[in-house]
């Protein structure tokens, strides 16, 4: 059964910093890459950042990059996304996701991924 269980999410201000962490069960993270994205009010989900299975290479989205940083726990089979220097433009619901064929790598592409955690909520504000 699989499963990813978000946490860390919370109230911040503006420059603060958050570590969101995403518990996966019933796979190990060499087998599926795990890509973070986030929804804001009344705006499409989009991709953040994800680390390959294969070889834990990382990519992110231009508006996150230098300030985010994805990393993966293989005892603890969990991926955490450290976010600094946060904005109220990174206001958002955040979700992982695995995605749905063994040993592809990473996009943003939100058919590409077949689970997905409950999610976590990022505010960002005064």
């Amino acid at each position: 059964q699989v499963q990813l269980v978000e946490s860390g999410g919370g109230l911040v201000q503006p420059g603060g910093s958050l570590r969101l962490s995403c518990a996966a069960s019933g796979f190990t993270l060499d087998d599926y890459s795990i890509g973070w994205f986030r929804q804001a009010p009344g705006k499409e989900r989009e991709g953040v950042s994800c680390i390959r299975s294969s070889d834990g290479s990382t990519y992110y989205a231009d508006s996150v990059k230098g300030r985010f940083t994805i990393s993966r726990d293989y005892a603890k089979n969990t991926v955490y996304l450290q976010m600094n220097s946060l904005k109220p433009e990174d206001t958002a619901v955040y979700y992982c996701a695995k995605r749905r064929l063994r040993g592809r790598g990473c996009l943003f592409v939100l058919y590409e991924y077949n689970n997905w955690g409950q999610g976590t909520q990022v505010t960002v504000s005064s």
